[in-house]
């Protein structure tokens, strides 16, 4: 189904049902079905509701608007139009970086926030021209297959979840294509999260090469009080296809401490 945001018409994938809600945001190149795996492991314990982000997926790509506010924004319509009463946010990679963003907010009815290999909120140390590379990647089947062996994965995905990858990468709007790379990773969100009120955990793949354990020990923990990590063994920085039962397994032991 389609919701009607401010900006844009954002499709969302609703299953199952309880609450709290779990809210599923994407990665940079990926779409609501990266999170197929893990919301299958759940076995239907909790509604979940995952999203697609403007320019991705299924949603409507607008000219403008893919600021990490904006992209905050849409969660926040879209919690609203489906009268999300109490819910917990999941962000994977850029949409960590939203969730954090969106968490800073302190909306009514969230109740926690589970960042999986997130973007930390300070800046990323690409060079203008590593940047200007990256928002390129997407381009070809070869590129997105050479950063998908290369970048993405520490483990090699089955071939329909690769083409799984490629499909979604290949079919995101140029502008959402170029915004992140061009402006989302260097947005400078360190005082915002300063703010966040909810227990937060990270999930980090300890083989992963895009957002580093240690960049997130250094960059992230400090700033978010009482937030906790674990670390996926053998993982890389796309967790939710390559390990969804051990994300699932943290998501699953996070919900039952929001219950103690």
């Amino acid at each position: 189904m389609h919701v009607k945001t401010r900006g844009t018409q954002i499709y969302v994938d609703e299953r199952g049902n309880g609450e709290p809600t779990l809210l599923f945001l994407h990665y940079y190149g990926g779409s609501s079905r990266t999170w197929d795996g893990v919301i299958r492991d759940l076995a239907g314990q909790y509604r979940s509701v995952a999203m697609d982000h403007r320019g991705w997926g299924d949603s409507d790509a607008p000219e403008q608007g893919y600021g990490i506010g904006d992209l905050a924004n849409d969660v926040q319509d879209v919690i609203e139009a489906l009268n999300l009463e109490r819910y917990v946010v999941v962000g994977h990679s850029m949409s960590g970086k939203v969730a954090q963003l969106f968490a800073s907010r302190r909306p009514a009815g969230l109740q926690g926030v589970i960042l999986v290999a997130p973007s930390p909120p300070s800046p990323m140390t690409f060079s203008a021209d590593q940047r200007a590379e990256m928002a390129k990647v997407y381009d070809t089947r070869e590129s997105i297959t050479w950063a998908l062996d290369n970048v993405l994965t520490a483990n090699r995905l089955a071939p329909e979840l690769r083409e799984q990858v490629i499909a979604d990468s290949l079919r995101g709007a140029p502008q959402a294509k170029i915004a992140w790379p061009l402006g989302g990773m260097v947005e400078d969100i360190t005082a915002d999260v300063l703010s966040i009120n909810v227990p937060v955990v990270v999930i980090a793949g300890e083989l992963d090469q895009v957002d580093l354990p240690e960049t997130l020990r250094g960059e992230l923990l400090p700033r978010i009080l009482g937030s906790q990590m674990l670390l996926l063994p053998g993982t890389g920085h796309l967790s939710p296809l390559e390990n969804p039962a051990a994300v699932a397994a943290v998501i699953r032991q996070f919900m039952q401490q929001l219950k103690t």
